[in-house]
């Protein structure tokens, strides 16, 4: 297991992550198009039972998202996502004792769901979008910074690095360092590898195996591979059957240190880190 080299207490708003052990963060995709997940919680009251749900399964961490960032995903307006995020982030807060993450690129989201109860940001184009920097400092939330080259519904034509782990630490310097100049200090961030997003297979599993390099950082790390494609890609396994792969890479990354685990299906994950707990605990 790797040593800690940050503060295993993580103000999120008005609450406190717990980052001395792993954590789990339950998605919640409030979108009509998510690959997973699309549709099935669009509904203000069927996301809140949702999310209820995955807290007393042991999730620490709600992501609430409005936009798709599936591969070919289509941008929507920021007037839509804030329409299909704000209600469920504003019920969640008044109604549920969990940590409330937002999954969106848009200033406006950033701003509101700040206001109405939100206590992470959670970006995967990492503040890029114009404004971006700006209402996540000024929100005064952690931002997990996720790396992807390019546009969701571009990224996965045909991906290509020089060098993919020197690229990867070479991006998150440089938003480390866009982050500093905005007033974001570096114990507000956390770091997302990014698996599934402009990376080919081969990308994606190198950049796993060798994700330790990014503790150099000296950042919580969080990984989000729950049912995605590269499990499908090795085991010939559709959405709904990619579960025991799932469990082996979270397995694997809480093993290299990793400290928030985004994933699909909440109870098996929480059992799986209760689990290696007890063997690390034992005498």
């Amino acid at each position: 297991m790797t040593v800690q080299q940050y503060s295993t207490r993580l103000l999120c708003g008005n609450r406190v992550l717990d980052l001395a052990r792993p954590q789990v963060m339950g998605i919640l995709n409030v979108t009509p198009d998510s690959f997973s997940d699309g549709g099935r919680f669009h509904q203000r009251d069927a996301a809140l039972r949702h999310a209820a749900a995955m807290v007393a399964a042991g999730a620490s961490l709600i992501d609430v998202g409005g936009e798709s960032t599936r591969p070919g995903a289509l941008q929507v307006s920021a007037g839509e996502e804030l329409e299909r995020v704000a209600p469920v982030v504003e019920a969640i807060a008044a109604e549920i004792d969990v940590i409330i993450s937002v999954d969106t690129s848009c200033p406006q989201v950033m701003r509101e769901s700040a206001r109405l109860g939100a206590g992470m940001i959670n970006d995967v184009r990492s503040l890029r979008r114009e404004g971006a920097l700006q209402a996540a400092a000024q929100s005064g939330l952690p931002v997990c910074l996720m790396h992807m080259q390019g546009e969701p519904e571009s990224m996965q034509k045909n991906p290509y690095y020089d060098d993919l782990l020197a690229e990867v630490q070479a991006f998150f310097s440089a938003r480390m360092a866009a982050c500093a100049v905005a007033g974001i200090a570096a114990e507000r961030i956390i770091l997302d590898p990014g698996f599934g997003f402009a990376k080919n297979l081969q990308h994606n599993l190198s950049l796993f195996k060798h994700m330790q390099v990014l503790h150099g950082f000296a950042r919580p790390l969080l990984v989000g591979v729950s049912r995605k494609s590269m499990i499908g890609q090795v085991l010939g396994r559709e959405v709904d059957q990619r579960l025991a792969g799932g469990l082996a890479l979270a397995a694997l990354a809480v093993a290299k240190g990793v400290r928030i685990l985004r994933v699909h299906d909440v109870a098996e994950t929480v059992d799986l880190i209760r689990m290696i707990a007890a063997v690390e605990a034992a005498q």
